[in-house]
């Protein structure tokens, strides 16, 4: 029988208590005293969504496969449980063991999402681990970040010893080996910090320090330790056919947001679209293979009992191998009871049929995402996606059944008019068009339905808009009324539906997303107010951020409305994501000039990533 950390008592007095108690199906069990190091995998938000986390179960199954590391899971308590957790002084614990997390080796932090920071200092409060680095002991865990946001790690750099830049799977295992070292020789924490800053990848904010300019910008970068590096390079995972997959997935017992088998197809994106900071970052395109995805789809869905498996990728349509994954999943699975989903898919003839074999067309919608309303804006974020495709690929669901269709834009881009807006609205109203133009009226299931979303544009780190001036709160909610006014005034408006973002957390996004060590003492002075779970609508609270952003003196204005001069210092400059600095120039003045840059497989555009010596840079050598 296993200790609960939590008493009957406080478990009946909690919303969804079986995200605390583990158990689940494929859960790791070791015996803490027989390994060498443990390490808590913490996604940082409620157990739900950390689930449905693709990267933290291939790390989770990698570091188990070794006898002498325990990796366990942590994930937010939500609401009511974090309050009883305060007043009763219950210490934070893994799923697992139901241990303390105070007393793991290692903590690592998901960082997915720049809305999660405040939950990080939940993490570490409600676990009893002091949340400055700097004021950690030996005895105290090392809290190590990864994933997307470690991109620019700058604003979080006060609360983490180290962060791993890059993919998972390259180093990890070296520096744990460093860690053993260390314990074996008695050393102390510094020793291992110092250790671990030789290794690839890693980056220990304590060992860098950072002056500014009188007008607030970056004056120099630089290792304060003879073991820092003065450039990180990120870590890759080149081959992705004969490294860690998860064969047995751990299987919750209640509903995760994604509640199904997740076979990734690819990493990478050969698009270059300008905003998009996964495609940059994730170069260069790798592909797994047939094989390697055929025999860890019968795995897994033998393991997990699930009946529902998607493809995960940044963009389906360009796995070169989709056809062949697809028919076999089909022919495999189909008349055994399993769903098949595909996300990120171009809408083309192939897709279409796909999607006519293992969806309900009459209950599904189809999703397009054109970005931008009008084609001039679509050449400047290189969406590489003309009009007469989107219409094209419209006509051909509207004759394959489907009369619902989805539309993802985005308000606030670079060099964006009034005409750029108001053509979300006719793009909407043309699709519309369509429907009634190609489908005879006795063959119509109804009245089309066409909904336009738009969420407000975010200038991320590596990617051509990353000196690209932000709008303010009232200019982003002033662009959607300017959609949403058009939208009325459409021949089919009665068909067509509008919604839109909260302007409120995009300009927070926007200052974590190319923020510098000074936000650092916002993110805690918000988090001392009580702001959590800032990601969730109805726990978000900007009155709370904008009165910590005065308290501390910092000007929103500063990190998001002006442009970058592009020899300025970024807080990001000292990590190398493989794309060098002189191709986003290139794409940041292609982009004003509205020149489209062609995808990887139509021809390099000199990128950088062909450094790491593989993928789809190398695809067509002979």
């Amino acid at each position: 029988m296993r200790k609960l950390a939590l008493s009957d008592e406080i478990l009946l007095s909690v919303q969804q208590p079986a995200r605390y108690i583990g158990g689940e199906i494929n859960m790791c069990v070791k015996d803490p005293k027989k390994v060498d190091i443990r390490f808590a995998m913490c996604f940082p938000d409620v157990y739900e969504i950390g689930m449905s986390h693709l990267g933290i179960q291939i790390l989770y199954d990698m570091f188990n496969q070794r006898e002498d590391i325990y990796c366990e899971r942590i994930y937010s308590p939500w609401i009511d449980l974090d309050k009883i957790m305060r007043e009763q002084q219950i210490p934070l614990f893994t799923i697992e063991t139901q241990d303390p997390i105070k007393t793991m080796d290692f903590i690592g932090i998901t960082l997915q999402y720049e809305m999660c920071y405040t939950n990080i200092l939940q993490i570490l409060d409600l676990g009893q681990i002091p949340l400055l680095s700097k004021d950690r002991g030996e005895d105290d865990p090392i809290i190590i970040g990864g994933g997307p946001c470690a991109y620019n790690p700058e604003p979080l750099a006060d609360f983490f010893d180290m962060f791993y830049i890059g993919e998972g799977e390259t180093v990890y295992f070296d520096l744990m080996d460093a860690y053993k070292r260390n314990k074996e020789n008695h050393g102390s924490r510094k020793d291992f910090l110092e250790m671990a800053a030789q290794i690839p990848g890693i980056y220990i904010p304590e060992f860098y320090q950072v002056t500014y300019k009188e007008d607030g910008t970056i004056a120099s970068f630089l290792p304060n330790n003879p073991c820092a590096k003065p450039i990180i390079r990120k870590e890759v995972e080149m081959d992705l056919n004969h490294t860690f997959y998860p064969k047995k997935p751990l299987v919750p017992y209640i509903k995760a947001t994604q509640d199904r088998v997740v076979l990734e197809i690819q990493r990478g994106c050969i698009r270059g679209c300008r905003f998009c900071q996964a495609g940059a970052v994730y170069r260069p395109v790798r592909e797994r293979s047939l094989e390697f995805l055929k025999e860890a789809a019968y795995e897994m869905l033998k393991s997990t009992g699930y009946e529902e498996i998607s493809l995960s990728s940044l963009s389906s349509s360009d796995y070169s191998n989709l056809e062949g994954i697809v028919n076999f999943l089909i022919e495999e699975f189909g008349q055994k009871g399993v769903n098949i989903s595909l996300p990120s898919l171009r809408i083309d003839a192939f897709s279409l049929d796909v999607m006519s074999k293992v969806q309900d067309v009459k209950k599904s919608s189809l999703t397009f995402a054109p970005e931008a309303g009008s084609q001039r804006l679509r050449n400047v974020i290189n969406k590489g996606l003309t009009e007469e495709n989107i219409l094209d690929g419209a006509a051909k669901a509207f004759h394959g059944g489907w009369n619902r269709v989805k539309l993802y834009f985005m308000l606030g881009l670079p060099t964006e008019t009034v005409e750029d807006m108001e053509d979300i609205a006719i793009l909407s109203d043309k699709i519309a068009r369509v429907y009634y133009a190609e489908i005879p009226k006795e063959n119509r299931n109804g009245k089309v339905q066409v909904t336009a979303s738009t969420s407000f544009f975010v200038p991320k780190p590596f990617t051509p808009f990353q000196w690209a001036p932000m709008c303010t709160k009232e200019e982003y909610l002033g662009k959607a009324r300017i959609v949403n006014t058009k939208m009325k005034e459409m021949l089919n408006h009665k068909s067509l539906k509008y919604n839109w973002h909260e302007a409120d957390i995009t300009v927070l996004e926007g200052v974590f997303a190319r923020g510098d060590r000074r936000i650092g003492k916002v993110i805690l002075r918000a988090y001392q107010k009580g702001c959590l779970y800032d990601a969730w609508s109805e726990r978000f609270h900007n009155n709370l951020w904008m009165e910590a952003f005065a308290e501390e003196g910092i000007d929103i204005g500063f990190y998001n409305l002006r442009e970058r001069d592009l020899d300025e210092i970024l807080p990001w400059d000292f990590i190398d994501a493989g794309i060098t600095k002189e191709f986003l120039k290139r794409e940041w003045q292609h982009a004003k000039e509205e020149k489209v840059t062609p995808n990887c497989r139509a021809a390099c555009s000199g990128c950088g990533a062909k450094v790491f010596g593989g993928g789809v840079c190398y695809e067509n050598k002979n």
